[in-house]
């Protein structure tokens, strides 16, 4: 029996799977839900063309937030 390997598939995951409810984008990759669940289903130029689109959702996804602290400032505000 012959092992063939695939060759790996390019993703933006960066294990930070958290959503943002207000962009509806993920906060680690900046991809929608529905990009997150077909992306290993999309071919190689649908993929690209979500990438090239990444940074500038990246840089959108945290404009005009402010980090709250953390543990840090949930500890400093008796959270």
């Amino acid at each position: 029996m012959v092992d063939i390997e695939a060759p790996p598939i390019v993703t933006p995951c960066v294990k930070v799977c958290v959503i943002d409810p207000q962009t509806d984008l993920c906060i680690g990759c900046a991809r929608n839900r529905n990009e997150i669940a077909l992306w290993i289903d999309m071919g190689d130029a649908a993929r690209a063309e979500v990438m090239t689109q990444l940074p500038e959702r990246m840089a959108n996804l945290t404009k005009g937030k402010t980090r709250r602290g953390g543990r840090a400032g949930r500890l400093s505000r008796g959270g």
